[in-house]
């Protein structure tokens, strides 16, 4: 009995502060379309390599592979 008690307590303890409760569908803060921007390539407007969005850096709406072509 004492074995059942204790496990119904881990459960609950889980339930209530561990899990995770998923997002509602309104609730949720980015779209899946979003999620993937992060994989757009661009190309540096400098050398024409291509980049991830994520990497690339951002200069009067140009994009830049690293400072050095940023500077340039």
């Amino acid at each position: 009995m004492q074995w059942l008690l204790v496990i119904g307590l881990i459960a609950l303890v889980y339930f209530f502060f561990i899990k995770k409760k998923p997002l509602s569908q309104g609730s949720r803060p980015h779209h899946k379309k979003d999620k993937n921007r992060g994989d757009e390539m661009v190309a540096c407007e400098k050398c024409g390599t291509y980049i991830s969005l994520n990497e690339a850096l951002i200069k009067d709406g140009k994009y830049f592979c690293s400072p050095e072509c940023m500077k340039a």
